[in-house]
């Protein structure tokens, strides 16, 4: 068994001698904690990492985004708090929901004296403390190490300090407020990412992002507006991570980004998360005869309908037509299309994950 042989073949787009299985790695690929806390009473165990041995999994994660100590973060009440970048967040009962956004209907002018976080004021020993977890991991065992983005996305930042209305329509109609703001949350990117990455980086074998530009039907701009306003930032983000490691970088967007992947490929993704299958043109057979020899896929197994719903024998139907779809010529990384969530009976995940380590990887090879 070697995972990360198995890992680097992948990436090289050949078929690898075992699947590469992901829970949690990615940060987007994990367990609500919920669900956590059934699987542990399911299995008899103490620990998320006897879950994670149990089912066989590859990957490790690493990292968090991390919050400067200088910023507006404040706590309001048990169940409200005002983040880093000034936004209200109240609990829901699952989430922690956005209730206030304070640029909405913001001028230039504004985004020149609104109090942003001061990178600067990150704490090296938080970023030493994901160091020495991910030294370990690096040194000491054969996972596959991931680490997770330490910033938000310039994009979700954007609807979420605007508001999505406000933001969607700046971006048509006031584009300089838009490149304004995202010049100025790339620069604070820049800074976080050399602090994290400068350390983290030699210990790792892929890294992560994440910055939501689609819905289940299409995207939420064009590609021509994608072009315009979200690729050059995001492709310098990218590109100065990479000056600190030789990790391929993961991205996560949800929904349907089908037109926009050859745009994502040239800004330096080199692995795609989660390939949403109930997503119009997201199909798993689909993006692999398209992109496949061009991008490496991470998740796509049904989160929405099948993991929720689906007999075990729908389940396990599932799992082989996605390995059969995705592993020949390697450029995938078995996960689910998400976080799981609450209403996903716990035999369930014991049983994709089980099914994709059992799958047979001699009917895929080149």
């Amino acid at each position: 068994m070697n995972r990360r042989k198995a890992f680097k073949d992948i990436l090289h787009h050949k078929t690898p001698d075992r699947v590469i299985l992901d829970l949690g790695g990615c940060p987007l690929s994990g367990m609500d904690g919920r669900i956590t806390e059934k699987m542990l009473k399911f299995y008899g165990f103490r620990t998320y990492e006897e879950i994670l041995q149990e089912l066989d999994i590859d990957t490790r994660g690493v990292g968090w985004i991390l919050n400067p100590q200088k910023s507006q973060v404040r706590t309001l009440s048990n169940s409200a708090f005002i983040d880093a970048w000034g936004i209200k967040r109240e609990f829901s009962g699952l989430y922690w929901d956005i209730t206030e956004s304070p640029l909405n209907g913001a001028t230039v002018d504004d985004l020149e004296n609104y109090p942003w976080p001061d990178a600067e004021s990150v704490s090296t020993d938080e970023i030493n403390q994901i160091v020495q977890s991910a030294k370990y991991l690096y040194e000491e065992t054969d996972y596959i190490i991931c680490a997770s983005h330490p910033v938000f996305g310039i994009f979700e930042l954007g609807c979420w300090m605007c508001g999505f209305e406000d933001f969607m329509l700046k971006m048509a109609a006031e584009p300089e407020f838009v490149h304004c703001f995202f010049e100025i949350i790339l620069n604070y990117q820049k800074k976080v990412i050399e602090l994290y990455y400068d350390k983290l980086g030699k210990y790792i074998h892929y890294t992560s992002s994440g910055d939501d530009f689609a819905t289940q039907a299409s995207t939420m701009m064009s590609p021509a507006m994608f072009d315009e306003f979200i690729a050059p930032y995001f492709k310098e983000r990218i590109s100065y991570t990479k000056q600190f490691t030789d990790a391929p970088y993961l991205h996560h967007s949800c929904g349907n980004v089908y037109k926009i992947i050859p745009s994502l490929i040239d800004c330096g993704v080199d692995i795609l998360n989660p390939i949403q299958p109930c997503a119009k043109e997201m199909e798993a057979a689909n993006l692999k005869k398209t992109y496949g020899d061009k991008i490496v896929f991470h998740g796509g197994f049904d989160t929405q309908e099948i993991l929720p719903f689906g007999s075990r024998e729908e389940i396990e139907s599932e799992v082989e037509e996605l390995l059969t779809d995705m592993m020949p010529k390697g450029g995938y990384i078995f996960a689910a299309a998400h976080n799981i969530q609450d209403d996903v009976p716990v035999e369930n995940v014991d049983i994709i994950f089980k099914a994709a380590r059992n799958f047979k990887l001699e009917r895929c090879k080149n």
